[in-house]
Parts: structure tokens; C-alpha cells; sequence
């Protein structure tokens, strides 16, 4: 199937944010939530797999892809706020799966905290949860977290530049060179090289303090309690940026029900990297009893 078959693209008036979305298949909803320096798209092969059996959503969160770029609310709490009246006030969803990948992460754990009767199952693919007593960057490691925090020189120096920055990542994070193309490249270019959209990206960063006050709050009175997949890329510093058994180590730090595992030969970009394997993992969780 190809990837883009018989996917559907909407849009929403949220009030101070209008969210772009794709829509898919039939059949319970999952959501699918994605990271940085990505849109949406990073689900394409991953969506005509769960479309066969489920109707999947995927949004581009806001500030990014095509969605609107407000100057706030770039706070997980806010952002996963987004996604709830898209799902649940928009579409009428009452209950839906969850998939979380790099920022759409700590979204996908804002919003089943928040929710926890809405999120029936939650998966959370290679990152941490700011402020569950995990080093989320890594001791420096992930310096592009510090870079991205600071206010305004990241945009003065990548503006022009944005092809050069972010195909740097996608390269150096992922274990597989092949994963993101020339064409996906331009697709993701298309999007971040729009006014405010780097800004915004960036804005995912400078809301991390509060992030992690925020979830260590939540974390010291609750635990998720829905079951939870977390999954991380096995192949980490030089050739990858994977995060390994962090995502599970993090998880069972904040949820009760945790199954947790690592994909070899994988960096960061697991949706990307690792289709195959993730979409018989989403659809093996998913069908299992609770």
C-alpha cells in the first residue's frame, strides 16, 4: 500500500490554535503524536498499517507542520490540551489509543495523566517524561536541549540555514541513513522553513522547566493506570540517538503497568527506522487484554 493511500487531511478551530490533521481507516481511534524536528508525516508508514483495523488520527501538534503557530502554549500541558478537544470535543471520542514519539512523548503522558480514562492504552517511543527523576538530557549529552532553551539565537543563527540544521539530525540520529529520504527531507522543509515555525519548535524546549515541575507534581500523587508500551531505539552515541531502556526505566517511573523493550539496529526515528517491526508491536499491545 502506498503511504499516503486514502489518508485524509482536516482542520480544526481550536480557539487560539487551528490543528492540522490526517485522518484514516475505521475502527477504534488511535492517536499518533509526533516529535521534533518532524510533522505528522513521520507516521507514514505507520498509518496504513493501523488503518486496517483501527481509525487513526494524527495531528500536527501545534505550532508545527500545518497547524497554526501561536506565540504561547508551547507547555506539554497546553499542547496535549490541543489534542484532547481535537479528539474528544471535536471528533466525540470518548476513548482512544495513544502513540507518543520524541516530543509527542511527554504530550501523550500530559494528556493520559489528565485523561486517564480516556486513554485506553499509551505508547511511548524513545524519550523520557520531564521531571520523573530521569536526566532527560542525557548530562549534556543531547546539547541541542540547552541550545534550543535559549532565547532567540537559535533562530538568528538557523534562519537560511534550516536545511543544513535539521538534516543534520535526521542523520546523525538515526541508525539507518536510509530512513528519511530526499523527498521526505523536502516534506519536513516544507513545513519548518515557514515564518514562526522554527520558533515554535523551539518553543517545545523552552518550556521544559515547567514541564518537568509541572510532571513531578503529578508524579508524586498519581500513577498512569493504563497499561503502557514504551519502546527506545537500541542504538545509541556514535552511529544513533537512541534512547535504549531509558523510555521504559522512565515510564515505570510514573505509570503501573509498564511493558517495556528495545529495538536493535535503531536510533531515534523508530516510526521511521523500525515501520515494520513497530506497526506488529502497535497491533500485538493493542489487541491484548487490559
Amino acid at each position: 500500500m502506498h503511504p499516503i493511500t486514502e489518508i485524509t487531511h482536516h482542520h480544526a478551530e481550536l480557539g487560539e490554535v487551528m490543528l492540522h490533521y490526517v485522518t484514516a481507516g475505521e475502527g477504534p481511534p488511535v492517536v499518533l503524536l509526533h516529535g521534533w524536528p518532524q510533522t505528522w508525516w513521520e507516521w507514514r508508514h505507520v498509518i496504513p498499517a493501523l488503518a486496517e483495523h483501527y481509525t487513526v488520527i494524527a495531528p500536527d501538534m501545534r505550532g508545527l507542520g500545518d497547524s497554526s503557530r501561536p506565540l504561547g502554549g508551547y507547555d506539554k500541558k497546553t499542547v496535549a490540551d490541543d489534542i484532547w478537544r481535537l479528539v474528544n470535543g471535536e471528533m466525540g471520542h470518548e476513548t482512544f489509543y495513544l502513540v507518543g514519539h520524541d516530543w509527542g512523548g511527554p504530550t501523550a503522558y500530559a494528556l493520559a495523566a489528565a485523561h486517564p480514562d480516556a486513554v485506553t492504552k499509551l505508547v511511548i517511543l524513545d524519550v523520557t517524561v520531564p521531571g520523573c527523576g530521569g536526566d532527560f538530557s542525557e548530562g549534556g549529552r543531547r546539547w541541542h536541549h540547552q541550545f534550543h532553551m535559549t532565547p532567540d539565537l537559535p533562530e538568528a543563527l538557523i534562519e537560511g540555514r534550516e536545511e543544513i540544521y535539521l538534516a543534520w539530525f535526521y542523520r546523525t540520529f538515526a541508525y539507518r541513513a536510509d530512513a528519511i529520504t530526499e523527498d521526505d527531507l523536502a516534506e519536513y522543509l516544507r513545513t519548518y522553513t515557514q515564518p514562526g515555525a522554527m520558533r515554535a519548535g523551539f518553543s517545545y524546549y523552552r518550556e521544559m522547566l515547567r514541564d518537568a515541575r509541572e510532571n513531578a507534581e503529578i508524579i508524586a500523587r498519581f500513577k498512569l493506570p493504563m497499561p503502557v508500551l514504551a519502546i527506545g531505539g537500541g542504538v545509541s552515541y556514535p552511529h544513533g540517538r537512541g534512547r535504549g531502556a531509558q523510555a521504559g526505566e522512565s515510564l515505570r517511573r510514573v505509570a503501573v503497568n509498564v511493558q517495556s523493550e528495545v529495538f536493535e539496529a535503531c536510533g531515534h526515528f523508530i516510526p521511521e527506522e523500525a515501520p515494520d517491526r513497530l506497526n506488529r508491536r502497535l497491533l500485538e499491545f493493542f489487541a491484548e487484554k487490559a
